[in-house]
This record gives C-alpha cells, structure tokens and sequence, in this order.
C-alpha cells in the first residue's frame, strides 16, 4: 500500500509545482483560508489513484469536504487526504508545503506519506517503520533511509506553526523552559521530530485532522507521539463533536522520545 501513497503523493507533488512556477489562482474559504488550483487539481490525482488502487476504502479529503462531501467511515478504516498543507506558505512562495495522505485504522494513524514537492523530499511509515527520500526530477523516488526520533536532552528545540503560532503556544513554551524554538509551515513539524531534528511540537490553534495524519503517522512510527493538553493520544475520525465542527482537532503535543 505505502508504495501506491507515495506514488500518488509524488504525482499530485509535481502538479503542485506546476502551477507553483507559473503563478497559482488564490481564492478564500468561509472561514478565509486560502484554496488555490494547485489544491484542487492535486486532490483529483489523490482521490483518483485512490478510488483505483482501493476503491472500498473511504477518503476524507479536505477540498472534498469543503464542498460537503463526507463519505460514511463509521466502524472502517479511512484515507485522510490534504492535497496541498501550508496554502500560505505556498502562496507566499515559501518551499515548506506538503502533500498529506494518512491511512486511519480505529482512530490511529497507522499508515502515513509526507512530500515535499519543493524541497524533493518523501517522508513516509507504516506501523513500527519511518523512513526519509529523496525525490528527483519530481517523479524518482530515491533509496530510503530509516529515521527515528532521539533521545531528549536537557535542552529542549520546539518546533511551532508559521503561519498559525499563537500566544498560547509561547506561554506554553516560556512555562516549561523552552527558548529555542523555530517556526515550520506545514506538516513538517512532525517530520522534523520524526528525524530526531528537534523534540517538541506544542500545538495550541487550530488545527484539522488532515492537516496532521501523515505527519502523525510518520512521528508515531519513528518512536514519538501525540497527545492531548490531557495526555492522551490523539484520535481521528471525530464527528458530531459538541464543542467543534467534524474532523477538527483540540489542542495537542508532539514530541519524540520522552
């Protein structure tokens, strides 16, 4: 399966560029988060590739239920698919976006494939296995190298939102220490910790579940994790949420090898 992931998330990638070179068409949400054409025609190739290699696993894709269209995943296992993570940063030209497919099983994300188009940089795991490629010439997907998580030390590097920090995520960080930390776009993040590069990744805004999956997926295998301000893992699927909208994510916590 992971080969099919990273093979659609490859293809979607270069459409990503194509239309990052020649200067994307930016609209606005309801909620005025940015939507491109680079969004939408990179969750067509998902969602095709998809239905073809497993047309009985549902898909919950962001721009799909943007136009409210959510598939029943009641009792099953389910693709979450962000065709194009980091909008902003796409459409301020910087290179941190990612293209998000995650399989779920029982409400974990146990199957995960993170690119990178600008950067030609493939993250992907499935279970107990993360791995790190290269991509070149947007389409060869190179020799892949195993990463995991490192061990923390006394001197913790956070990791926060570009474009989404909050004052809530600095006090969190002042509360427990932490002075270095650097600001990523995208899924990333979590990446990042996978790599066993930085140690903490606090969350404290919005967030949707598509928009952390992959990344989730690829930081649970390399040996990390992500909980909520209550300690426990984060769960995916969430509908008919009273206090939020369906697939919204409450506040969390990322962090490699505690």
């Amino acid at each position: 399966m992971l080969d099919i992931l990273e093979e659609a998330a490859v293809a979607a990638g270069k459409a990503i560029l194509d239309i990052y070179h020649a200067g994307p068409d930016v609209s606005y949400k309801a909620d005025c988060s940015p939507v491109t054409n680079a969004d939408e025609s990179a969750e067509k190739i998902i969602l095709a590739r998809l239905a073809e290699a497993f047309p009985e696993i549902p898909v919950v894709a962001e721009e799909a239920v943007s136009a409210g269209f959510v598939p029943d995943i009641e009792g099953r296992c389910f693709f979450l698919v962000d065709p194009l993570d980091g909008t902003k940063e796409f459409v301020g030209r910087k290179d941190d976006f990612t293209v998000n497919i995650a399989l779920i099983e029982k409400g974990e994300p146990v199957a995960g494939v993170v690119y990178a188009p600008a950067l030609g940089i493939l993250y992907a795991a499935s279970r107990s296995s993360a791995r790190k490629a290269v991509v070149s010439g947007q389409k060869h997907i190179g020799p892949a190298t195993v990463i995991g998580c490192r061990s923390r030390g006394d001197r913790l590097v956070a990791l926060a939102s570009r474009s989404h920090n909050s004052q809530e995520t600095i006090s969190y960080l002042s509360q427990h220490g932490i002075t270095d930390y650097e600001q990523i776009g995208s899924s990333l993040k979590f990446c990042l910790l996978a790599e066993g590069l930085a140690d903490i990744y606090p969350r404290l805004s919005r967030t949707m579940e598509w928009d952390t999956a992959a990344g989730d997926a690829v930081l649970r295998a390399a040996g990390g994790e992500t909980v909520t301000m209550d300690g426990n893992p984060l769960s995916y699927g969430k509908r008919n949420q009273s206090s939020d909208v369906d697939f919204a994510n409450p506040y969390f916590v990322s962090r490699g090898k505690t």
